[in-house]
């Protein structure tokens, strides 16, 4: 079988509205490659993903399985080789993540970049020796130069066509070893393919179909970013040489940051009201942080200043000490629960009862920082009163009184469908955008040539509907009870 044909089995049209030449379908599309880590599908990556659900929704053979939830992606590619003068015609590639019908390769999508079903001769024979071998540090051993054997089988090329396996990729990874199952995502699978038969990445997206994983929050047909665990290392590799877009909240958070101000100051601490956007901790990002900012224009304070955090989404009050011993006695009030704090979010649903207790443990995900997860085995304690203030268009004004200080605790106790089941609206981790980003019939090229705005965003810049409105505590000095409020913007 010639290499063309193996290509073509693989290619899918992009039908595009209107008559258009070739060399115009091939100049539509982004300037630069989508940032895999958060972003707004583009719109052709959108016209990609509803070719391939048309698909999937006519194989009745698959239903069952993609019921219980399973990952699929889309890149949309020019048919040439990069750097080359005319342009070429739109196509797309087609992946999903691991298994589909117990199969690493179905017609019509990317094979995978390593096929352990053809070639595990060795790797079978290896394991069926380790699998009779008694319990032990020999065992043990055995099975984990197998796996590293593995994992050195599945090699990466990036747009230079430079070749790396996973071993030397997470190498430079704090984790070091690679996670089970790293490389078999849609995005590694999607470039691969490309790389090999030199077709020029123009846009991409990934998206969720079936029920939600447990103690996860997805939701069927929404697009999700490229995880953090198994694809972030690997990525990193594959896109040197491409023309990235970079961090899409980057002109943002750095715009925001100029909105901080301060609300209370004394010899002690003060207290910022942090706009949303503005990161509360320096992050691996060049942005200004509540922290960086405080440290300039308080060069003489000493010891950890941040007390407590905000979501860089959420807005509101946050408390600053000046030096460890008020930082220490601070710390030591939240965790006697001696600091009360209040929330104002708004939420996309009606919420039925007036007031309750959401109590869920949470635990990060371990495979997709940062979200967190409903876990019931490993998951801390997690408590949030909340009081229903307006029902209002089919969303709810709520109150938040968390008992807890856990990451993304309102967010996953809003959404979850054990807690209240509606996600703060603007939630880009715990809410679903998919209705914002369905492309509208009778859209023409100069609406496919521009990304679609961030979900939920409004004429105050925010996107997630989140507030820290309101914060008491004791003065570790004076023992006065201090009260601050900022009321939300929303």
């Amino acid at each position: 079988m010639s290499n063309d044909i193996v290509i073509n089995e693989c290619l899918h049209s992009l039908p595009i509205e209107g008559e258009m030449s070739a060399g115009q379908r091939g100049s539509i599309g982004p300037s630069r490659f989508t940032y895999p880590f958060l972003y707004t599908p583009h719109p052709l990556a959108i016209k990609a993903s509803e070719e391939l659900k048309t698909y999937l929704r006519g194989k009745q053979e698959w239903q069952e399985e993609i019921s219980r939830g399973k990952m699929f992606g889309v890149l949309v590619v020019k048919n040439h080789a990069p750097n080359t003068s005319p342009s070429g015609e739109l196509h797309s590639l087609w992946a999903f993540s691991g298994l589909l019908d117990g199969k690493n390769t179905q017609e019509g999508f990317v094979p995978p970049v390593f096929d352990l079903q053809k070639h595990d001769e060795y790797f079978q024979q290896e394991d069926a020796i380790i699998s009779r071998m008694p319990d032990g540090e020999e065992k043990s051993n055995r099975s984990r130069a197998l796996q590293m054997w593995l994992f050195r089988q599945f090699n990466f090329l990036n747009a230079h066509g430079q070749s790396m396996n996973l071993c030397d990729i997470f190498d430079r990874e704090t984790c070091r070893i690679p996670p089970s199952g790293a490389g078999e995502c849609c995005a590694p699978k999607l470039l691969q393919y490309a790389y090999q038969h030199h077709l020029q990445p123009v846009c991409m997206a990934e998206f969720w179909l079936g029920a939600s994983p447990k103690g996860e929050i997805r939701y069927d047909g929404e697009y999700y970013p490229a995880c953090q665990a198994k694809c972030k290392p690997i990525l990193r590799h594959m896109l040197t040489g491409l023309d990235v877009e970079e961090h899409p909240l980057l002109p943002m958070m750095r715009a925001k940051a100029k909105e901080m101000r301060i609300i209370y100051d004394d010899e002690a601490l003060l207290a910022v009201y942090k706009p949303a956007g503005m990161l509360a901790v320096r992050g691996n990002v060049d942005a200004p942080s509540v922290e960086s900012v405080i440290q300039e224009t308080y060069p003489d304070v000493s010891g950890p200043l941040i007390v407590h955090r905000l979501d860089m989404d959420t807005s509101g009050i946050m408390i600053i000490a000046k030096n460890k011993d008020i930082h220490k006695a601070l710390q030591i009030q939240f965790y006697k629960h001696e600091i009360q704090k209040r929330y104002i979010a708004l939420l996309d649903g009606i919420v039925k009862d007036d007031k309750g207790i959401i109590s869920l443990p949470l635990s990060p995900n371990a495979l997709d920082r940062p979200r967190q997860m409903v876990n019931y085995e490993h998951g801390k304690e997690a408590v949030t009163a909340y009081e229903v203030l307006e029902r209002k268009d089919g969303t709810t004004r709520i109150a938040f009184y968390p008992q807890t200080g856990r990451t993304h605790q309102l967010r996953v106790h809003a959404a979850a469908p054990e807690g209240l089941g509606y996600p703060i609206i603007g939630d880009r981790l715990y809410a679903p955008t998919t209705s914002l980003l369905s492309p509208k019939k009778g859209e023409d090229m100069a609406t496919l040539q521009s990304p679609l705005p961030l979900p939920w965003g409004s004429a105050i810049g925010r996107s997630l509907f989140l507030h820290a409105e309101a914060i008491d505590f004791t003065h570790p000095t004076t023992g006065e009870r201090i009260h601050l409020e900022v009321p939300a913007d929303f």
